[in-house]
Parts: structure tokens; C-alpha cells; sequence
């Protein structure tokens, strides 16, 4: 059997088994009231309708990934280098990745408890809902911005024939994994410290990090397409960040608030926001992601659009890199 017809027989699996849990769900009383069997019906249409997409684009979802995957162990080399040549000439080398972020954290829970005297929130200690937020936000802006650059950062590798270029986008997004994992960890000894020890629960972290890069891949791969023919991208997504860290519930929680219903609807719609809320459900609150259905599924079709989307745009403009740059 081929791999396209593998990878076809795992997604149909996977469809099945989501709309299983979806009539099981419906069963046992997961889903909120409003939730009447023609909403069901119309959310399993469109896992039905996302996984026949993908069964249609088979070779543009695994393509770079096997390809990465065969050479794998120059792929590494080259994520440990990108890594290492930020720091190229500085004394204290990589440690300025790890202190900044450290810096930002702590800037933050100095304004908001220290200076505003916010209080904890949803009664978890708030240094540690900001850092369970903060973390996964941190890397997803890293890479992304990161790789917007890419391949005008590595044109000499772009204009090289023998080079894949859809691994560009890639790379960034696991160089910026190496401090994101040590901060990782970080959260976890601080939760432990604070009463909050590791359990099953805390592996969700692994499903958790796979979101964050997945919709991290799919941003990048467009806009660092886009970036080669418009330089200005690059400064519209470092915007796109800074708005992002405030409609993304790191300092604070829309759905604790005053707001009304519909805006707090918006906010969540916002991927991350999935993200930031399923770090603090693995290490505060202690939910499983699968007691989520609706957000759940929203978040993975949503995340798979954007990287289809994005790997399509990269692959049609591809031709066209060596002469613009």
C-alpha cells in the first residue's frame, strides 16, 4: 500500500472516530443545551467535508514532513545552527534567548500584580496563570515572526537548485522549540513548587505544543511566501502580534469578565486562544482537551485550513523566489 493511501486510511479513521465522539458526546450530556441534534449533524458535515479536503491534498500535508523526516539528521544541524548564529558574536550566546522572555514575564507580573494589584485569577495564583499563557505565546510569536523571514534570511539556500525551500519555514519553527521546551519544563517545577504536581494530565502539554507549531507552520509558510515580493509583511505580522498577546487570554480572561457574550465568542474564536486555555487545563484545572469537543474540533479545522492554505501559497510562488530575491 502506498503512503497516500495510508495517510487517506488514518484521516477517514480520524473522521470516524470524531464523528463517533461527537453522537457519544451528545449522549452522555458533554455539549451545552443549546447543542440540538441539527447543530451534530452539521459539525459532523464539517469533519466530514475537512477530511475529504485533506484526502484531496494528501501531498501537500506530508510532503515536507517525509521529506524532513529522510533527512532528518541534517535538518537538526541545521535548527541547532539557525539557533546558535542569533547569538553569533555576543558574549553570553544563547543565554540571551532564555533571560529575555524571563524578563518579559517578569515585567508583566510586575505591572499587573505588583503595580495594578491584580488579583488571582479564576482563584489560580496569577504568576502562574500569566506564565501558563505567556509560554506557548512566546513561541508561537518567535516562530512566526522567525520564519516570515526565512527565506529572504537564507537566500543563498534558495537560490541553490538541489535545496528544498519548504523546509525553511520549518526550521524556524523547531529552532524556536529549544527555548520553548526549556520553559516548558520551567512551568512545570514552578506548578509542582506551588501545589500543583505533575499528574496524567500534565502530558497533555506534548498534544498542546503539537497545536502551537501546527498553526505556527501554517501562518509562516504564507507569509514568509508573501514576505519575498512584500517586504512591509514582515512589520504588519510583528503588529498582528503585539494586538495578539492582549486578545489572547494571557494577563487576563474574557469569559471572567463583564463582556458580552457575542465579543467573548470573537475572542475565542482566536486559535491561540485554544492554546493558552488547554496550558492552563493540563497544569491548573485539570481538564482533558476531549472535554472540549466543540473548541476542539474548531480549533484542528481551522489549524488545518490555515496550513493547507499555507503550504499551497508557498508551493505556487515557489518558482518564482530566485528571481525576486
Amino acid at each position: 500500500m502506498s503512503k497516500n493511501r495510508i495517510a487517506a486510511v488514518f484521516i477517514i479513521i480520524c473522521a470516524i472516530l470524531t464523528n463517533f465522539y461527537i453522537f457519544r458526546a451528545v449522549n452522555d450530556g458533554v455539549f451545552d443545551a443549546w447543542f440540538n441534534h441539527a447543530t451534530q449533524i452539521l459539525l459532523c458535515l464539517v469533519v466530514d467535508i475537512v477530511a475529504l479536503y485533506c484526502i484531496n491534498n494528501i501531498e501537500t500535508i506530508f510532503r515536507v514532513p517525509l521529506e524532513i523526516y529522510r533527512d532528518r539528521h541534517m535538518f537538526l544541524d541545521m535548527a541547532k545552527n539557525d539557533f546558535q548564529s542569533r547569538f553569533a558574536g555576543s558574549y553570553f550566546g544563547v543565554f540571551w534567548a532564555y533571560i529575555q522572555p524571563v524578563i518579559t514575564m517578569l515585567l508583566y507580573w510586575f505591572v499587573f500584580q505588583v503595580g495594578l494589584r491584580a488579583a488571582d485569577v479564576s482563584s489560580y495564583p496569577f504568576v502562574l496563570y500569566l506564565m501558563s499563557g505567556m509560554i506557548p505565546w512566546m513561541y508561537f510569536s518567535e516562530a512566526w515572526s522567525g520564519a516570515t523571514n526565512c527565506l529572504v534570511e537564507y537566500t543563498y539556500l534558495v537560490k541553490k537548485v538541489v535545496f528544498n525551500v519548504g523546509m525553511l519555514p520549518f526550521l524556524k519553527v523547531v529552532s524556536a522549540m529549544f527555548v520553548h521546551l526549556f520553559f516548558v519544563a520551567f512551568i512545570v517545577v514552578m506548578c509542582m513548587l506551588m501545589g500543583y504536581a505533575p499528574d496524567p494530565y500534565t502530558l497533555q502539554l506534548i498534544y498542546y505544543i503539537a497545536c502551537t507549531a501546527l498553526i505556527s507552520l501554517g501562518v509562516s509558510y504564507f507569509t514568509s511566501a508573501v514576505t519575498v515580493f512584500f517586504r512591509d509583511l514582515s512589520q504588519i505580522v510583528n503588529i498582528a502580534l503585539t494586538i495578539g498577546v492582549w486578545i489572547t487570554p494571557i494577563m487576563w480572561n474574557p469569559l471572567t469578565t463583564e463582556m458580552p457574550k457575542p465579543l467573548q465568542l470573537v475572542f475565542r474564536l482566536n486559535p491561540m486562544y485554544y492554546v493558552a486555555d488547554g496550558f492552563r487545563d493540563a497544569l491548573l484545572a485539570k481538564n482533558w482537551f476531549w472535554d472540549k469537543p466543540v473548541w476542539t474540533i474548531y480549533y484542528w479545522v481551522v489549524a488545518i485550513l490555515i496550513y493547507i492554505g499555507g503550504v499551497k501559497t508557498f508551493n505556487t510562488l515557489k518558482k518564482h523566489y530566485s528571481d525576486v530575491l
